[in-house]
Formats: structure tokens, C-alpha cells, sequence
């Protein structure tokens, strides 16, 4: 919403400055009143244009060993209220049904007045006879005189022409559409600007057919100052002495020859094609994969070659060493002793580090003591205890890794025709409880996206195969897990 109302309100900003720079002072009055409503047409439109621009970046192939190994750790996520967005809504709500009110009770009035007085057909156009003292004024088709002003010969046959321009062209379409803009986007003042330029532009044009029809300027000019602010202005209505100033006297009896025309509609190209390549242009970068040298292909390979030279001394209970053993050769429970090496001080290392580590290798002889004290998780005193995975020796895993998990969450997830419709993305968090015999139980979504996502991993999850159990100190418990789940619609799959 932010990026939407961002692009159009440049677009209408730099397009308006180039009608009052360029095109306002020309006599191409048609021309520009199409102009002004394209402009919105334009501008509303452009935020929803995207050109990509492909750019090809080099990036090497970074290898698998250097996947930063972390422990599995219990996300809670808790739902919190945006209670400033809620505010923004309420009061964009309250303001704009205030106006809307507005608006619609001044059409109400403008009809009402058209049905409660008399009625005189008019060429094109319907005369409604006003008591109240009134200059002529135009809505629709409809053009509101004084009564007794008619009935006394006093209007002059250059006011009727005046007004019936408004009604043949239907300048009061204008006006709606611009006023429904300002009710909808009260918060923006560019539309402000707009509405008095279209209206100006609506006089010139009117302006412009009295002096061809009557071919009497200084009349029609001496008119004009004379009946100046002689009655309130309707903000809905074409008004005959709206902004009765200096550029209109002006434009009466200026001439625009063709090629200046020509030329400056021309310059509108150029300026749209700008908008549209600042505004609507976005950078794709695509990479092209450069294939370096690696030491390993994953993870499993990079701790194998890291620790080529080292042998591990295992310990039994007792302190004793009971076993040498190559990386290859260490147990699930064993491995897990091993520090990762692609950190330091807890920071993971850059590329160029690791490939450094990885060329000098691991140390010539390791100690693992799984007895060691603080290798021994303490277990809790109730048998059904829940345990975070931080709590125990070893992790629960699904039977053939992660990966195969997400797998069979993907190939059973089924997503609703409306969630694509409205092209859902996000992410579902669920945590479970992984049981002593690895079958899953407790599930509970602590955030989910709408469109029935939520419900939809909980059916999932409860047709999952059994998990292979944490362990305590080589014990199988109970593990509280946690995953977040991303839904893409646009590209049709699900992923972790």
C-alpha cells in the first residue's frame, strides 16, 4: 500500500507539473482535459507495472561445507496486535465515511432541487427555475437558473451557450470522478490541485465555444467581470464565474499555432517513458554459478576431510580410552561431540576462513568423553517430562533427514483455490511433541496465514511416520519441536 500510494503520487506531482509548465497555457483546451484524466489513469496504474531488468552477478559455488550448524532451539512466536495500524484504519475510516456522507448529501441536494422546482426543456439540457437569486450553474444535464431572471429576458444568450458546453460535454463526470478520488484519498492534497485544473480547463473550453458563437470578446469578457462572485460556488457543479481570473480573459484571445502543439503534446512521451523506467524498473540479479575449487561437496564430507589426520580417542565411563577411531567411524551420539569447526567464538567464519581452516585441517589427536559432566544432560524426575532439544544428548530426527520431512509435508500439503487466488505467502509455526516411540502428538499452531493453512498442517502432521525419539543419555523422552513452515501460492510449492 505504502509503495502504491509512493509511485502514483510522484507520477500525478511530475505529470501536473508538466501541464502547468507546458500544456495549461497553450490553446489545445481538448486536449488537455483528456491529458488531466489520463494522468490519473496513469498514475493509478503505474505501481502495478513491473519491467525486470536482468543482471547477471558472478558468484562462486560456495561449498556445502561451510553450512552453518546450529542447535535446534524452540521458536515461540506469540501473536501481538498493531495497534497503530488499527488506529491509521480507524481514523482513515472515520474521516472518509464523514466525507463520503458529504458527498453524497450534496448530489442528494443538487437532485432534489432539480425535482422540486420547475423543469423547462433546452435544447440538450433541462432549465430548473430557481427562486433564490442564482447565476446559471451546471450539473449533468442540468442547468439551474433563476426564475425570475429567465422569465425577464435578463440572462444573456452567452451564459446559456456557456452552460450548455458544460452539459454536451458532460464536465460534470469530471468533477465525480476527481471528487470520489478526494473522498477515497482525503489524506493526499494533490487532488486538490487536480480538481482546480480540470475545472479551469472546463472554462477555458467553455470560454472557447462562446467566442466562436457569439465572435464578440469584449462583451463576453466585460460579462464575465460583471457577474464575478455574484453567487456562492458548488463544488459539484460547472459554475459560470468559476475562477474568473486573469489566464482566463488571456486565453479568450490567444492562438496556439499547430507545430507548437504538436511539439509540446510531444515532450508528454519522453516524460511517461522516464516514469515509467524510474518508477517501474526493478533489478533482477541473476547469478551465474563459478565453480571453485572445494574440499567437500556437504556437510557430512566437510567434517570428514577436515578431520582426514585426526584420530579420536574415545573414553568409557571410567576416563579410560577404550577406542581409536577415524570421523567416518564415530557414532551418531559421538559426532555430536565434535565442535563445529566452521566457528569461532561463536561467530560463524567467512568463506575465505574456512577455506584457510579447511587447507591446515583439524588437530592430530581429539578427546571425546561422553561421560564427561558437561556432556551429561540432567534428567528430569517426571517420567513423562517435556524436553527441549537443548536439554537432551540427542536430537530427534525424521527417518532420512529434514529434507525427506519437508518432502512429505509438500507432497501432501493441499492448498485452497482461493489461497492462490489471493497468491498467499507466508509462514505457518507449529510446534509438537515427538514421543518416546517417535509417533507425534500435542500439535499447536502458533501462527498461520489464513485461507485454512493452519488446519491443513495439523492434517498433515497427524499422518506423519514416527520420528526417530530424542534421547537422554542414550534414553529415549518426550521433545517439545518446532517448525516453521512457507507457503508460496505463486509458485505452487511449500517449502521450509
Amino acid at each position: 500500500m505504502i509503495d502504491f500510494l509512493i509511485k502514483s503520487t510522484i507520477s500525478l506531482c511530475v505529470l501536473l507539473a508538466m501541464y502547468h509548465l507546458v500544456l495549461e497555457k497553450e490553446k489545445i483546451h481538448q486536449f488537455n482535459r483528456f491529458y488531466l484524466l489520463f494522468c490519473l489513469l496513469f498514475s493509478f496504474t503505474i505501481p502495478f507495472i513491473t519491467f525486470e531488468v536482468i543482471q547477471e552477478i558472478t558468484n562462486p559455488l560456495i561449498p556445502q561445507n561451510t553450512i552453518k550448524i546450529e542447535e535446534e532451539t524452540i521458536a515461540v512466536v506469540q501473536e501481538t496486535t498493531n495497534y497503530w495500524l488499527i488506529s491509521i484504519w480507524s481514523i482513515y475510516t472515520a474521516v472518509t465515511s464523514i466525507l463520503l456522507f458529504r458527498f453524497v448529501r450534496n448530489i442528494t441536494k443538487l437532485n432534489t432541487k432539480a425535482k422540486s422546482n420547475t423543469a423547462i426543456d433546452y435544447k440538450n439540457s433541462q432549465l430548473i427555475l430557481l427562486k433564490e437569486v442564482t447565476l446559471p450553474y451546471t450539473f449533468l444535464n442540468t442547468i439551474f437558473i433563476n426564475q425570475d431572471d429567465y422569465h425577464n429576458r435578463k440572462i444573456e444568450e452567452e451564459l446559456y451557450t456557456h452552460e450548455l458546453i458544460h452539459v454536451t460535454q458532460r464536465h460534470t463526470l469530471d468533477i465525480l470522478l476527481i471528487e470520489t478520488l478526494k473522498v477515497l484519498f482525503w489524506f493526499n492534497p494533490i487532488f486538490i490541485f487536480y480538481k482546480k485544473a480540470i475545472q479551469l480547463n472546463h472554462e477555458f473550453l467553455a470560454d472557447e465555444k462562446v467566442v466562436k458563437s457569439h465572435n464578440n470578446v469584449p462583451f463576453y469578457q466585460n460579462l464575465l467581470i460583471s457577474k464575478a462572485n455574484a453567487n456562492p460556488t458548488y463544488y459539484l457543479a460547472s459554475n459560470l464565474n468559476y475562477s474568473v481570473t486573469k489566464k482566463r480573459l488571456i486565453m479568450m484571445t490567444k492562438t496556439t499555432s499547430a507545430s507548437r502543439a504538436l511539439l509540446k503534446k510531444g515532450l508528454i512521451i519522453p516524460l511517461m517513458t522516464a516514469l515509467l523506467f524510474s518508477l517501474c524498473t526493478k533489478v533482477v540479479a541473476q547469478e551465474t554459478t563459478k565453480k571453485e575449487e572445494s574440499t567437500a561437496t556437504n556437510k557430512s564430507s566437510a567434517f570428514k576431510n577436515y578431520y582426514d589426520k585426526t584420530t579420536f580417542k574415545v573414553k568409557d565411563e571410567n576416563g579410560k580410552v577404550v577406542a581409536d577411531k577415524k570421523y567416518a567411524d564415530l557414532t551418531a551420539k559421538e559426532k555430536n561431540l565434535v565442535p563445529a569447526f566452521i566457528y569461532n567464538k561463536n561467530k560463524l567464519l567467512t568463506k575465505n576462513e574456512i577455506d584457510r581452516v579447511m587447507k591446515e585441517g583439524g588437530p592430530e589427536i581429539f578427546v571425546i568423553d561422553p561421560y564427561d559432566q558437561k556432556n551429561i544432560k540432567v534428567k528430569k524426575e517426571d517420567k513423562n517430562a517435556i524436553y527441549s532439544t537443548a536439554e537432551i544428548t540427542e536430537k530427534p530426527e525424521y527417518p532420512g533427514g529434514i529434507e525427506l520431512f519437508y518432502k512429505f509435508v509438500g507432497e501432501n500439503f493441499k492448498i485452497s483455490d482461493e489461497a492462490y487466488e489471493n497468491k498467499l505467502k507466508g509462514k505457518v509455526y507449529v510446534t509438537f511433541i515427538i514421543e518416546k516411540d517417535g509417533s507425534l502428538t500435542d500439535f499447536k499452531i502458533l501462527r498461520e496465514i489464513g485461507y485454512g493453512t493452519g488446519e491443513e498442517v495439523l492434517r498433515v502432521l497427524k499422518q506423519c511416520p514416527n520420528w526417530i525419539p530424542g534421547k537422554l543419555n542414550d534414553e529415549p523422552v518426550r521433545t517439545l519441536y518446532s517448525l516453521p513452515i512457507t507457503i508460496q501460492t505463486e509458485k505452487t510449492d511449500l517449502k521450509h
